[in-house]
């Protein structure tokens, strides 16, 4: 791992303790979310050295950090979204965001639909791995749930 790469998820890190605050977490939920962010970036680093596709790693790095964030929402006893947010914030497609209204601003639009599907596919593939996470937490409570009654 390169120094760059040990910045960049310093910096998630930080970017996701910022939210945090900007979120009104406190306490020892605060620590969780950022560490949150960490992990996301952290993730999608070492996925990237494995899988050279930047969709197939953000729906595997939303799918875990998901899971994540709904085990630190029963342990913490918080509302889930507490912790998707702020952990996922290191993996919103800014960039591409940027790009994309650039491109379709000056009239390029062969590039503006080019950055424009590969921003949806991100986009996409973040909700798709956070609906996988969270269903599956729904059915697995329903279970346990059943199980107890």
């Amino acid at each position: 791992m390169s120094m760059t790469e040990v910045v960049q998820i310093i910096t998630g890190f930080i970017g996701s303790l910022g939210f945090a605050f900007l979120f009104n977490i406190r306490g020892k939920r605060l620590i969780a979310a950022a560490f949150g962010g960490f992990l996301s970036w952290s993730l999608f680093v070492v996925f990237n050295m494995f899988i050279n596709n930047d969709p197939v790693n953000y729906f595997f790095v939303a799918l875990l950090v998901s899971i994540y964030a709904e085990v630190m929402a029963r342990v913490m006893k918080t509302p889930t979204t507490t912790f998707i947010t702020t952990s996922l914030i290191p993996l919103i497609p800014g960039s591409s965001l940027y790009y994309t209204m650039a491109y379709a601003l000056n009239s390029d639009f062969e590039n503006f639909l080019t950055k424009g599907l590969y921003t949806l596919q991100l986009a996409a593939a973040l909700a798709i791995g956070i609906i996988v996470a969270v269903t599956g937490a729904r059915i697995i409570s329903k279970l346990q749930f059943k199980k107890l009654a």
